[in-house]
C-alpha cells in the first residue's frame, strides 16, 4: 500500500483542537469529582478522577503528534460550560455530550487521513473505539437498573 499524501496543516488544526477538548476535559472530570457528595461518593469521585487522567493521557498523545509533524501544541484548553447542575445524572448528561464532541473530531481525523498515514490512522481508529467505549459505559450508568434498551440522549 503507498501512502497518498495527506493534509498535513489540517491535522496539525484537528490534533490540537483534540488536544484542547481533552484539556477541557481534565478541568470538567477534576470540578466534577470535586462536586459530589452523598453515599456513594467515593467511588464516583474515584471513576471521575480516572475520566480527567484519561483526558490527560489523551491530550498528550496529541500533543506528541503535533510536536511529531514538526508543529507547535496549542496551549488553549476547549470550552467549558459551568451549568452549576452538578446531581450525578447532570454529571454523566454533560459528560456524555462532551464525550460526542470529541469523537466527532477523531473521526474528522480518521477522514482526513485516511490510506494517507498508518500512523493517524491508527491512533484515529484507537481513539474513536476508546471514545465509543466510554460513551456506552456513560450510556449504561444513566439507565436504571435492569434496564437494557439504551439511553435515549
Amino acid at each position: 500500500m503507498s501512502e497518498q499524501p495527506f493534509d498535513k496543516a489540517t491535522a496539525i488544526v484537528l490534533l490540537n483542537e483534540i488536544l484542547e477538548t481533552e484539556l477541557a476535559g481534565v478541568v470538567r472530570y477534576t470540578h466534577y469529582a470535586l462536586m459530589v457528595f452523598g453515599h456513594n461518593r467515593i467511588p464516583i469521585t474515584s471513576w471521575l478522577r480516572g475520566e480527567a487522567t484519561t483526558c490527560l493521557e489523551h491530550a498528550n498523545q496529541a500533543g506528541e503528534l503535533v510536536t511529531h509533524f514538526g508543529d507547535h501544541p496549542s496551549l488553549k484548553i476547549g470550552a467549558l460550560l459551568e451549568t452549576h447542575k452538578h446531581g450525578i445524572n447532570d454529571i454523566l448528561l454533560e459528560s456524555l455530550e462532551a464525550e460526542k464532541a470529541g469523537l466527532i473530531l477523531y473521526k474528522n481525523l480518521l477522514e482526513l487521513v485516511r490510506d494517507r498515514s498508518v500512523l493517524l490512522e491508527e491512533y484515529a481508529r484507537r481513539m474513536i473505539a476508546e471514545e465509543e467505549t466510554h460513551l456506552g459505559e456513560v450510556n449504561k450508568m444513566l439507565r436504571k437498573p435492569g434496564e437494557l434498551t439504551q439511553f435515549a440522549t
